[in-house]
C-alpha cells in the first residue's frame, strides 16, 4: 500500500482543509440618534410625556389595540426618544418597555397588557390609565432625594430618570377629540 495520502486520511491526522470559521457577533440594538437613558440622564436630558397618553381610555387588561384613537399607538411614549423605560405601578411592580427605535405609546401598554391580561375585571380597582409621569417632572422631586442617603442618591436618581410612574383610574377618561370632524344632520 504505497498509495498518496487522501484528503480523508489527513483530516484523520488532525489537519484540516477548511479555514477557521469567523465567531459572528451579536449586533448591536443601538440605532443612531437613540439614546439611552443612562445618557439621557448623565446629559440632564429632560424627559417630556406624551400628551396623547392622559386619559386614553384604555383598560389594561385588554390589548393595546383596543383603544379607541388607534393613532396614539405609533406615537412616542416620551420625547426625545429612548431605547428603553421602566414603568412602575402605583404598588411598586416595575415593567420595562423596550424598543430600539424608540419606545412608543404601545409599546408601553404591551408591556402593562402583558402583565394584566390574565386578571379579570373585579380584580382590577383601577383598570383603567390615566396617564404616565416622570418623577423628576415633579415639584417634590428634589425633596425627595434629599432624603435619601448621600451614598445612595446617586444611583437613586439615575434609576428614577428612566422610570415613569403609571396612574390609574376607576372610571375610563377619554379626552375629548376636538378637531374632529362635523356630522352633518339628515334633513328630511
Amino acid at each position: 500500500m504505497t498509495e498518496p495520502l487522501s484528503k480523508v486520511d489527513s483530516a484523520v491526522q488532525g489537519l484540516s482543509s477548511s479555514p477557521p470559521k469567523e465567531k459572528s457577533h451579536r449586533k448591536s440594538s443601538s440605532v443612531p440618534g437613540v439614546p439611552s437613558v443612562k445618557e439621557m440622564y448623565h446629559t440632564k436630558t429632560v424627559l417630556k410625556v406624551s400628551v396623547e397618553t392622559q386619559k386614553s381610555g384604555w383598560k389594561i387588561n385588554t390589548s393595546a389595540t383596543s383603544v379607541e384613537d388607534k393613532d396614539i399607538l405609533t406615537k412616542p411614549l416620551v420625547t426625545p426618544l429612548v431605547r428603553v423605560i421602566d414603568l412602575q405601578f402605583p404598588l411598586g411592580t416595575v415593567v420595562t418597555a423596550r424598543n430600539k427605535f424608540g419606545v412608543t405609546i404601545k409599546d408601553a401598554m404591551d408591556a402593562i397588557y402583558k402583565t394584566q391580561k390574565k386578571k379579570a375585571d373585579d380584580e382590577l380597582t383601577e383598570p383603567y390609565l390615566k396617564g404616565f409621569e416622570w418623577p423628576p417632572a415633579h415639584p417634590s422631586w428634589e425633596d425627595e432625594m434629599s432624603k435619601v442617603k448621600e451614598e445612595e442618591r446617586e444611583h437613586a436618581r439615575e434609576k428614577q430618570w428612566g422610570t415613569l410612574l403609571i396612574h390609574l383610574s376607576s372610571i375610563p377618561e377619554v379626552s375629548s377629540g376636538g378637531g374632529g370632524k362635523k356630522k352633518k344632520k339628515n334633513a328630511e
